[in-house]
């Protein structure tokens, strides 16, 4: 996967992905591919799945690279975050205070800049936005395609939303369902970014609707709080508290989401505030490196999408058969089907202790009933055991056979980054050499020890006491020169540790262990962060 392009100092840099990794990407894909078009697709076709939930996968949504969806209401910096990553303008981008994107704009590679109108890219079969019909001629026209050049887009692709106004005048003017098709990306999203402005906390009906479009899709969350550094240290302790506190009363789930502080402007404006910049630095390497690795992740991401589609398809065929065979062969159709779609539910009671289905596998009663309206179920097929078959084998052996050969870990690691103790790779069958001098941590130490306190540092990027006991204890140094040491690296005596306090204390216990050295009564200036 090719590092993101990024130039600025708090821009992490990464090491390419593997040259074999696209290879395997590719296979995983195609055995997607294969999976969903020959087991799962025939039952959707079958039973008409595309009436009730959505329509059938083509192999270019299947193939389509990692989607990174960003929403937010105007003005939160989120085309300005796309200019960030890619460290260039796009074609139709245009940044400033006021509402300024007024469409929804998929940002893609090509070798050439480019732009694509909606109705073109919608009917466009390398494009993985066949489904976007559905929204009619009012939608396609507020959509479009910006292709251009960039390492970042040759592996994920980025949609930008419509800045969200506050009252109904945009709901009404849109001319389409702007929630639906919120619903419709998230769905085929891979990260979905929330992004809000250190200045702008409320959360408008519209904004209000979106969220709850992401309903099903909670774990690709993530808040991001943009323009943190516009805002002085305690102001932002405050501008946090409240933005969770609105969060609260419209995200309906127990987890708590993940949100990062962050500032991703194109020219840093003068009046920034730096009291909170290391933070604020940290915080945006941790999301660009959830952006880095999303190419890994999409994978298993794909798969258990197409798993929950096969059960949804699934239980989707044994209600249409069912209703099919509760339909009368020759007179009261017409009484018959209306008392079934009074009493879906208790239908849907019977079928799920026939086949003993979790309840949560059920479509909405309500919104199922609404759309079954328009059928006649007496033209509804008849159940047919081998699509069913096929579908199961699926669930059962095809797809987990395919999570069992999926990559664990990160394999872009090298062997030193993933055993911090395991110094083979660097020195090979050679014994330490101290370094000349005794009070300087050399480089490869320094990210050596880095490396193990991101091992087992705890949310609150501290290691705490317990935590660097352990590792400080491996050194076979008595308890007496261990406490010194730590009174030496403790620097603002909180019992804790970050990473330059853990690297300072991980040298002295080599430098004594190892070679010998006495500790000094004051650290040394040459060891001070």
């Amino acid at each position: 996967m090719s590092s993101l392009n990024l130039k600025h100092s708090n821009k992490a840099s990464s090491s390419p992905e593997p040259d074999d990794f696209d290879d395997e990407y590719h296979e995983y894909i195609q055995r997607i591919q294969h999976i969903y078009k020959n087991k799962i697709q025939p039952l959707e076709v079958t039973y008409n799945f595309e009436g009730f939930h959505s329509s059938p996968l083509t192999p270019s949504d299947i193939a389509a690279k990692p989607i990174v969806l960003l929403v937010g209401q105007y003005s939160t910096g989120k085309t300005t975050f796309i200019r960030y990553l890619l460290d260039k303008a796009y074609p139709g981008e245009h940044i400033g205070v006021e509402p300024t994107t007024d469409r929804f704009v998929a940002v893609m590679h090509d070798n050439e800049d480019r732009v694509i109108p909606g109705n073109a890219a919608a009917v466009n079969q390398e494009l993985p936005f066949r489904g976007l019909n559905r929204f009619g001629q009012a939608f396609l026209s507020r959509f479009q395609v910006s292709q251009t050049s960039s390492p970042v887009l040759e592996n994920m692709t980025i949609i930008d939303t419509p800045g969200i106004l506050a009252g109904d005048k945009q709901t009404v003017e849109r001319g389409y369902d702007f929630t639906q098709v919120i619903h419709w990306f998230a769905q085929r999203a891979d990260l979905i970014l929330l992004m809000f402005d250190s200045h702008k906390l409320d959360i408008s009906n519209e904004f209000r609707m979106a969220i709850d479009s992401l309903r099903g899709q909670e774990e690709k969350v993530r808040v991001v709080l943009n323009k943190s550094d516009m805002v002085s240290q305690q102001q932002l302790m405050r501008v946090y508290g409240a933005m969770m506190w609105s969060l609260g009363k419209v995200v309906q789930t127990p987890e708590v989401m993940r949100v990062f502080l962050g500032s991703f402007w194109s020219e840093r404006p003068p009046n920034c505030f730096d009291d909170c910049r290391d933070l604020i630095e940290a915080e945006s390497k941790d999301l660009l490196k959830d952006l880095k690795t999303l190419k890994r992740q999409a994978v298993m991401r794909k798969v258990n999408e197409i798993i929950k589609r096969a059960r949804l398809a699934r239980v989707h065929a044994l209600i249409i058969s069912h209703l099919k065979k509760e339909m009368p062969a020759m007179f009261g159709k017409k009484k018959k089907q209306e008392s079934l779609l009074a009493n879906l539910d208790q239908e849907f009671i019977k079928l799920q202790q026939r086949y003993h289905i979790p309840a949560g596998d059920f479509p909405n009663v309500d919104k199922f009933r609404q759309a079954l309206s328009v059928y006649d179920m007496d033209k509804f097929k008849p159940m047919k055991e081998d699509l069913l078959l096929k579908v199961d084998e699926a669930l059962n052996v095809d797809l987990p056979s395919l999570i069992s050969q999926l990559p664990v870990g990160n394999p872009t690691l090298n062997q030193h980054e993933r055993n911090p103790f395991d110094l083979t790779n660097d020195e090979p069958n050679e014994t330490p050499v101290p370094s000349s001098n005794p009070w300087q941590i050399s480089a490869n130490d320094k990210a050596h020890y880095q490396t193990m306190f991101s091992e087992n540092v705890g949310s609150d990027d501290k290691l705490s006491g317990t935590a660097a006991k352990s590792l400080l204890m491996q050194s076979g140094l008595p308890n007496d020169v261990l406490a010194q040491i730590w009174r030496l690296s403790d620097l603002n005596t909180d019992g804790a540790l970050d990473v330059h306090e853990f690297a300072i204390a991980m040298h002295l216990a080599k430098i004594v262990s190892q070679d010998g050295i006495s500790l000094p009564e004051k650290l040394p200036f040459t060891l001070l962060p």
